[in-house]
């Protein structure tokens, strides 16, 4: 699976380094590093809606307001370093299937 967090100007302005390196800390801490893939991408298109992740080949776990499923998986809205671990926790770490 990859998670990629977008780092067009809109989203940059809005903190996607910060994310970024949330997600960095969530990863290691989840121990998925080999599991997920984090990648930068190029504006996603949702430039209103905060910094957006795109959760690569998955299901959401769920369908709140910061969730919109894509044919490629799913996105994530408004993310930022203080939510980035409850969405992970709650969209994308059950959708692993580790167990």
């Amino acid at each position: 699976m990859t998670i990629k967090v977008c780092v067009g100007s809109s989203c940059h302005l809005k903190g996607s380094y910060n994310v970024i390196e949330a997600f960095k800390e969530i990863l290691k801490k989840y121990d998925v590093e080999d599991v997920v893939e984090l990648q930068a991408s190029f504006c996603l298109g949702h430039c209103s809606r905060g910094v957006t992740v795109l959760c690569d080949g998955m299901e959401p776990a769920s369908h709140g307001s910061q969730v919109e499923e894509t044919p490629e998986g799913f996105i994530l809205h408004g993310v930022n370093a203080e939510n980035a671990e409850e969405l992970f926790a709650n969209e994308v770490y059950p959708k692993l299937n580790l167990n």
